[in-house]
């Protein structure tokens, strides 16, 4: 069975549409567009596919409503722009799909609703149950209350982590290229399609242009989010969303778009959850032992390995642990603050209730809240 047939028969998707496609590049809900991908996913819906949408297009819609041409900076006006436009994109979708007697649900998100253990687990139950329902959640960044700081940024990122959090077989990300290039098409003629890769290869990053003025993501995010939902086992398929029955011809088992394979190890739940922190607080820069050892099996990071540390962070937030090198190859719960660390770094482990008369954790980081990257 090749790896597009083994795709196709998947049950769990997660799919991705994009602001360009479903605002019609910005001239307003393509509803014609939306009508036909809720009639493939109908389909695939009785086939017995269990899909979640991610869905862009509120600012975008938004912008359209009330005849704005740029997208606005200031967070307060793109928030109110992206409630306004996140009205008109559940109303369409709920229409179309209840054409087929399909039951839409609708979730907004922020990165706080993941960075929480509880809530994260609290989501995953949701969207379980709205699947067990026989409903399709649609899933938007909740734009109106997030702010820089914890917003996912675009909704590539957004896509790959509801796949880690619902453990999605596949992430179909439909955009307005036919799929990833070896050179940007729009801007060279001789640009090859490539047709699979390696969702963990580097040099594929290289290949990936910039976003449009419409979304916040490009090709490149595209990337990152295919690494990102690799951890969970998920398959990604970046395919054209203006391909007549895209979502059923990748079904069937077409050689369309780039399918970007998970070429490495699933990572457990907890270490998903860990993996999938976008906010770091704060870095550890670790001995050459250290490194080897964190690197090789894993182990709890202990103070003794630490050789200097930079930020601000409480105990418990995420920091990156970077390499003699200055690679980053771990992130981690710290079980200290950044003020405490400082006097502990380089300290055997004994000593660190004598440095600050008391000891929370012998470790550092322990191994339980640490993930390999």
């Amino acid at each position: 069975m090749t790896d597009r047939i083994k795709l196709g028969r998947s049950k769990r998707w997660v799919i991705k549409i994009g602001s360009a496609l479903i605002t019609n590049e910005g001239k307003g809900l393509d509803t014609r567009a939306i009508r036909h991908w809720a009639e493939q996913m109908a389909e695939l819906r009785s086939d017995g596919k269990e899909l979640l949408l991610v869905s862009s297009g509120a600012v975008a819609e938004g912008m359209s409503r009330i005849g704005m041409r740029q997208r606005p900076n200031a967070l307060h006006e793109l928030q109110a722009v992206a409630a306004l436009g996140q009205m008109g994109l559940i109303q369409h979708f709920e229409s179309c799909f209840k054409l087929h007697g399909i039951h839409t649900a609708q979730v907004l998100l922020t990165h706080e609703d993941l960075s929480s253990r509880q809530r994260y687990l609290n989501a995953r139950s949701t969207l379980q149950s709205l699947l067990q329902l026989g409903a399709i959640p649609i899933i938007n960044e909740n734009d109106t209350v997030a702010t820089d700081e914890i917003r996912f940024g675009d909704n590539d990122t957004l896509a790959a982590l509801v796949a880690n959090l619902v453990e999605a077989d596949t992430l179909i990300i439909l955009t307005d290229q036919q799929g990833l290039y070896n050179k940007d098409p729009r801007q060279n003629q001789d640009a090859e399609l490539i047709s699979e890769a390696n969702a963990a290869d580097p040099a594929i990053l290289g290949m990936a242009g910039s976003g449009g003025i419409l979304g916040r993501g490009g090709m490149r995010t595209k990337i990152t989010a295919a690494h990102r939902a690799a951890r969970s086992g998920a398959a990604t398929l970046i395919a054209s969303g203006r391909s007549e029955n895209v979502l059923l011809n990748i079904a069937r088992g077409s050689e369309i778009g780039t399918l970007l394979s998970p070429r490495t190890e699933k990572l457990a739940a907890r270490k998903q959850w860990l993996a999938g922190h976008l906010i770091v607080r704060g870095s550890l820069k670790l001995d050459e032992g250290a490194s080897r050892a964190l690197s090789g099996s894993g182990v709890s990071l202990l103070a003794v390995g630490v050789s200097s540390i930079r930020g601000t962070f409480n105990r418990g937030d995420m920091v990156s642990c970077l390499s003699h090198e200055g690679e980053e190859i771990a992130r981690g719960l710290v079980n200290y603050s950044a003020d405490e660390a400082r006097k502990i770094m380089g300290k055997a482990s004994h000593e660190i209730e004598k440095t600050l008369g008391y000891v929370d954790e012998p470790e550092l980081i322990h191994r339980d809240n640490l993930v390999l990257l």
